[in-house]
């Protein structure tokens, strides 16, 4: 006899299937309608290197948003990797340092990006002086994605095993050592991870930017000087209603560079750990 399946089972597993379905299919969509409507608008003009109102050129944005990522990243990067390292590495259990530091995270992460463009006007742009600049709007993402790379460097640390760990000790390495020689090149995909969910935010984020570091389309002379990336530069185009097929163009850009920055981070991640 055939055993009869538990039809509550087999509602679970619809309920799955058509989520995952459901979330491709919306994915599919958006992709699509954005390609479809950018892409008959992306000519040779729109990449000049100056901005015009006659020719809304996207390429100085581009350049912002690269410049505006690395440095976010350069200062994120090591302070949540390093912060990571000693809540794992060095921390006690039960510490209430170590509580409070991931009290904090967790609630930095669930602040919107208008509180922390409003924050950063008020600090870097007002109090020190850094005006609405490349580098006000850095420090203002950099303190956004902190957060997520603290929590994925964490998970990331704690899924080596400790087994690495003991047989380094074993072999007469040192704690220092152990971290840099053993854990932490174990640890490189789930820290990679954080860091490509870092920088889709940083590319993606418009409110923050706005307020620290302009809406100026035009390259940088300086880390002190104001510019807009990409996702500004969509939203202004939008905004104004003049130039909403260049804004399609521009989403286009936008989600390309997203996907060569992921390939690109796979890539990489993928040498590392051969």
């Amino acid at each position: 006899m055939f055993k009869i399946k538990n039809p509550f089972s087999l509602f679970l597993k619809m309920i799955v299937i058509s989520s995952a379905v459901l979330t491709f299919g919306v994915l599919i969509f958006i992709m699509g309608h954005i390609l479809v409507k950018g892409i008959p608008y992306l000519t040779p003009s729109l990449f000049s290197l100056k901005y015009t109102t006659q020719n809304v050129s996207m390429l100085p944005a581009i350049i912002n948003t690269i410049i505006i990522t690395l440095c976010s990243l350069l200062i994120a990067a090591p302070l949540g990797i390093f912060t990571s390292i000693y809540l794992v590495e060095y921390a006690k259990r039960g510490n209430k340092i170590v509580n409070l530091i991931r009290l904090t995270a967790e609630t930095l992460s669930g602040i919107p990006s208008i509180v922390y463009g409003l924050f950063g006007l008020l600090f870097f742009v007002t109090y020190l002086g850094f005006g609405f600049s490349i580098l006000a709007g850095a420090f203002t993402l950099s303190i956004m994605i902190l957060p997520l790379i603290i929590r994925t460097t964490e998970e990331a640390l704690r899924s080596v095993p400790d087994s690495y760990r003991e047989a380094s000790y074993g072999l007469g390495a040192g704690r220092l050592r152990t971290v840099f020689s053993i854990v932490l090149p174990s640890a490189v995909p789930g820290i990679l991870a954080g860091i490509i969910l870092s920088i889709g935010r940083i590319v993606g984020e418009t409110a923050a930017l706005i307020y620290t570091a302009g809406t100026v389309a035009e390259l940088p002379s300086s880390l002190l000087s104001s510019g807009r990336t990409l996702s500004v530069h969509m939203y202004a185009l939008s905004s104004e209603g003049l130039y909403t097929n260049q804004g399609y163009a521009t989403a286009v850009v936008l989600l390309i560079l997203v996907l060569l920055i992921n390939t690109l981070s796979a890539y990489i991640a993928r040498r590392l750990t051969s």
